[in-house]
């Protein structure tokens, strides 16, 4: 949703993050062909790490964005060093696995030592409440980078990542709803696609953690299903993300209000939506699963144009 353009209001922002980047670049030596003072660059300790317990080539490019050509020769790198083997995957032989060797596991110990010993050096000079200070504050960092880098989608209602998001979500609440949840109540690709409604996917490095949709109700009505967020990604503030999209898909769409409902137990949910500016209103459907229900009109609408309210009681 993010062109990745930055106006002049931003760039105080953006000179902020890129001095702390070189900071710390250098300050832990990022830069240096012997990093951690061992014999090789950080690409090549990076990819030792993240090669861990054994993953494909395949999943190595696509978690690390690498290319393929660069990620060839690292390995042939490693494996040249004895630190990693590579095998054909036993029922793919076109499928790369790469493992670490024993020599590259005792690699692995002492770059982890190493690391902590280099962690615990830049803390030396710290208090204790400075040292939580700095904690704090990496940590909501880390937190907002993550969501920074997250990409939030348009896609069609039946496209494979959208089925995929549904069925995780259908899984969550079956086991959170005390009468469980009937995956026969999800909206149906043709209702979320086209000029029907709208789906959205949120994606971190490649992979589906999130998704929402939207459907018509009736003229100038939208109403909002299915926003889910995977636990991995939960308290990055990813579900305010995907109602923002699909705010502004109702408003493309010239919807002039939107509706949605929740169950009661999912109580984060219920203070989301009333902190994103959704008023509860009386039952509008006959969703077995909805304990509360809530409207919000959107921005520069006329107040009569989203059609009758829902009656009372």
């Amino acid at each position: 949703m993010n062109d990745g353009t930055v106006d002049h209001h931003s760039m105080d922002d953006v000179n902020a993050l890129r001095q702390f980047s070189r900071y710390f670049t250098r300050r832990v030596g990022a830069l240096d062909d012997h990093y951690l003072g061992q014999d090789r660059p950080l690409g090549e300790a990076r990819l030792l790490f993240e090669i861990g317990d054994g993953t494909s080539l395949r999943e190595l490019r696509s978690r690390l964005t690498l290319d393929a050509g660069y990620l060839s020769r690292l390995v042939r790198s490693l494996t040249a060093q004895g630190l990693v083997e590579v095998s054909a995957h036993s029922s793919d032989s076109r499928r790369r696995l790469v493992r670490l060797t024993p020599a590259g596991r005792a690699e692995i110990e002492e770059q982890n030592r190493r690391a902590d010993a280099l962690a615990g050096s830049l803390l030396t000079g710290l208090t204790a409440a400075q040292r939580d200070e700095l904690t704090s504050a990496l940590a909501a960092a880390r937190r907002l980078l993550r969501l920074a880098a997250v990409t939030v989608d348009l896609v069609d209602g039946a496209a494979p990542d959208a089925r995929a998001c549904l069925e995780a979500y259908a899984a969550d609440l079956d086991a959170r709803f005390p009468e469980g949840f009937d995956a026969s109540a999800l909206v149906r690709p043709e209702e979320v696609s086209g000029t029907a409604g709208a789906f959205f996917v949120a994606y971190e490095e490649r992979r589906p953690v999130g998704c929402g949709a939207l459907r018509r109700l009736a003229p100038g009505v939208g109403e909002i299903r299915h926003v889910w967020v995977h636990p991995d990604a939960r308290r990055l503030g990813l579900a305010r993300r995907l109602l923002d999209a699909l705010e502004h898909a109702a408003a493309q769409r010239h919807l002039t209000v939107v509706r949605l409902d929740t169950h009661t137990v999912l109580t984060e949910a219920r203070a989301m939506y009333l902190a994103c500016g959704y008023a509860e209103i009386p039952r509008y459907d006959d969703n077995p699963y909805a304990g509360c229900w809530f409207e919000k009109r959107l921005a520069g609408t006329v107040p009569d144009a989203a059609g009758p309210r829902p009656a009372e009681g």
